[in-house]
């Protein structure tokens, strides 16, 4: 067995975009029309592992809610102060500041997406 992707509704494809391809490096792999809505898939061509992102025409004016079930998606960067540059030019910025986690032994912090999905990012050992 093979874990292919994790899907995720979006209000906003490009802010999405930029966050998952310009921030965390993520590629734009193919994209596909549906009835009622459109599925952009985008890649880690690292591990092949994608995030698709879905585009309803209909979306909800409040947005959408995760309820307490999911948790977040975690990232391996290869070093935090790179990583914390690029998120201040791109105009992000860290829902947790980074920290050393003992346990791990190594860095490890929190931001947002734009749909308010917590992402977290944990250094290379």
């Amino acid at each position: 067995m093979k874990f292919l992707h994790a899907m995720i509704r979006v209000k906003k494809p490009d802010e999405s975009i930029k966050f998952y391809c310009d921030l965390l490096g993520l590629k734009e792999d193919r994209k596909i029309r549906l009835e009622d809505c459109y599925l952009l898939y985008l890649k880690d061509e690292k591990t092949g592992f994608e995030i698709e992102l879905t585009i309803n025409d209909y979306i909800p004016k409040t947005g959408y809610t995760n309820g307490d079930a999911f948790g977040h998606f975690a990232f391996e960067v290869e070093d935090m102060e790179k990583i914390a540059k690029r998120m201040h030019n791109l105009g992000y910025a860290f829902e947790i500041e980074p920290f050393y986690m003992s346990e791990i032994k190594t860095r490890i912090c929190f931001l947002l997406d734009p749909d308010g999905n917590q992402i977290e990012l944990i250094e290379k050992r």
